[in-house]
């Protein structure tokens, strides 16, 4: 979650990708991320912070009625699961608010400690979306953690004394997406030893990762 550019990489390429925890459609993405990192692409993630301060979430059946046809046009699209505890659970207790900095917060301390940010990002969306545990849930979060191998208490202190990154990061994230003029959540940009970073167009191949890997593989050759 490195949010400085570096065009001179040591991978075949490097794929920025602007998401936020929370996104539905960032959920979609996964496949295609995960398809791109296991070809020997180098993922970088950018968190935006899509609910975080006065854009937080509180449930409610607006809430829910507005995001269910979307997590289910999502389910169509690419095969991601979204699960009975998800939509009969998480969606209708509103008690909890949504809120991106926990999951975001989460995601850099486990890259400080030194393990796999897009793995673990996964690991949350999962956990949100399939299993209907909140991503902005703290305990939750370390849980995942250690269930990656990291030590439990090390994530809690780490978590703990990164607010100040946190904020640094977000501002990095939203600086990128302006200068990509990508228009929301997730955006991805290639950046090869030969060419400056430059937006692409992924959305066409939610659920095709291999038409994906193809069109990648296009870009860098």
């Amino acid at each position: 979650m490195n949010p400085t550019i570096n065009t001179s990489m040591k991978a075949k390429a490097v794929l920025h990708a602007i998401i936020d925890p929370l996104c539905g459609w960032c959920y979609a993405a996964a496949p295609l991320l995960d398809a791109a990192a296991n070809a020997g692409f180098e993922i970088t993630l950018h968190a935006g912070g899509m609910l975080t301060g006065p854009r937080r979430k509180q449930i409610d059946s607006q809430w829910r009625d507005y995001v269910m046809p979307h997590d289910q046009r999502i389910a169509a699209l690419t095969g991601q699961a979204f699960g009975e505890n998800y939509y009969e659970g998480l969606l209708r207790d509103t008690s909890i608010v949504l809120d991106s900095a926990p999951p975001i917060r989460a995601m850099l301390a486990v890259y400080a400690l030194g393990g796999n940010d897009l793995a673990y990002l996964h690991a949350v969306q999962l956990a949100h979306y399939r299993d209907g545990k909140c991503a902005s849930d703290e305990p939750n979060l370390q849980v995942l953690a250690e269930k990656m191998g990291l030590d439990g208490a090390a994530f809690a202190k780490e978590f703990a004394q990164n607010e100040d990154a946190f904020y640094q990061h977000i501002l990095a994230s939203r600086a990128l997406m302006n200068q990509l003029g990508a228009q929301g959540f997730p955006s991805v940009a290639l950046a090869t030893s030969e060419e400056n970073l430059r937006l692409l167009n992924h959305s066409r191949f939610y659920g095709h990762p291999s038409e994906w890997l193809v069109y990648l593989n296009e870009q860098v050759s």
